[in-house]
């Protein structure tokens, strides 16, 4: 944890907070803060700065505030992800949380299984928790949009063109003659599919929404590995 994320429920008054949770462990067993020392913190989708540790106990840690730093600027990117397999997908949100992302939507395919939809990793709860953990990783605080987009075919048609409208768009798809672009600085949209990839039809809808197919080169990648992959290539 190389940063200490704050709710608003946190505060017991105007600068100080008691944590209780996982939180307090972590400064008291991996961070073994004493009074006095100061913690790297942040509040959620708002500033970073320090705390003081003023009590750590049996009841749990209070610290004193202060915030007086921006969190680091975000990518540029709306990531379009065919939803994983649920114990990748936790994977995933931390692996894009960390990146940087802040617009993300997980979108049903041919080949991801209407089950994956059923499970608790795609709960509002297990989704929050694992962006959070990509946060303190990367020392961020502001919190991605996470959209659900449980139908391929009236997402693509009705509402992705006007999120492509004024980025540029690309889907990753293996056999694509075009490679992946490289340092880009403009607001770009990108789709990345399920293991076995898109199918056909959904390649060719995305390309008439505005996506341009790319590939990544010869190897056949994981989801989490591909999201890395591309954001890195991309930024």
């Amino acid at each position: 944890m190389n940063l200490i994320l704050l709710y608003e429920s946190d505060f017991i008054s105007e600068d100080k907070v008691l944590l209780n949770d996982y939180r307090a462990q972590h400064i008291q067993k991996v961070h073994r803060a004493n009074i006095g020392d100061q913690l790297k913190i942040g509040r959620i989708n708002q500033l970073m700065g320090s705390g003081v540790v003023l009590q750590s106990d049996e009841k749990g840690v209070v610290l004193r505030t202060t915030f007086d730093q921006q969190p680091p600027a975000p990518l540029p990117l709306t990531l379009i992800l065919a939803l994983p397999r649920p114990r990748m997908l936790a994977r995933s949100l931390q692996h894009i949380s960390t990146l940087g992302v802040k617009r993300l939507i997980l979108l049903h395919s041919q080949r991801v299984e209407k089950s994956y939809w059923m499970s608790p990793e795609v709960s509002p709860e297990k989704i929050h928790d694992n962006l959070i953990l990509g946060l303190e990783q990367a020392k961020d605080t502001v919190l991605p949009e996470v959209l659900l987009e449980t139908q391929f075919k009236p997402f693509v048609e009705d509402r992705l063109p006007e999120i492509v409208t004024g980025t540029r768009g690309l889907v990753a798809h293996p056999s694509s003659p075009d490679a992946c672009p490289r340092g880009l600085v403009e607001e770009t949209t990108l789709a990345i599919g399920p293991e076995g990839g898109f199918i056909p039809y959904e390649v060719e809808k995305l390309a008439e929404a505005g996506l341009q197919p790319v590939h990544l080169g010869d190897r056949i990648l994981r989801v989490e590995t591909a999201v890395t992959a591309l954001i890195s290539r991309l930024f």
